[in-house]
């Protein structure tokens, strides 16, 4: 997965996309339910260092794929979504820029 721009850039999508999911129904129930608020301080630095490098994937297979433009701004918007990364993941899949 790791070997092609685009292995990277889902390799990190997949990453990105588990942090968010742990931010928001593991570390701010723990913060808001059980007052655990160094749950989101440490989830939180965490996911915001996932999210830049997940940034820099994008534009490293935007350049090396040369990408259509509806690839790049759908990976920037699906990072902002619960499970948009893999759903993302899933239509790429189906795209010719993975040959599996």
């Amino acid at each position: 997965m790791l070997k092609t721009a685009i292995g990277k850039f889902r390799f990190m999508g997949f990453v990105e996309g588990i942090s968010l999911l742990v931010l928001l129904f593991i570390a701010m129930p723990l913060k808001y339910g059980m007052d655990i608020p160094q749950a989101v301080t440490i989830v939180g630095a965490l996911h915001g260092i996932f999210f830049i490098l997940y940034i820099f994937a994008i534009l490293y297979a935007t350049m090396k794929v040369n990408w259509a433009v509806k690839w790049g701004v759908s990976a920037i918007a699906v990072a902002f979504v619960p499970f948009g990364n893999f759903i993302l993941d899933y239509y790429l899949k189906k795209s010719q820029y993975i040959k599996e």
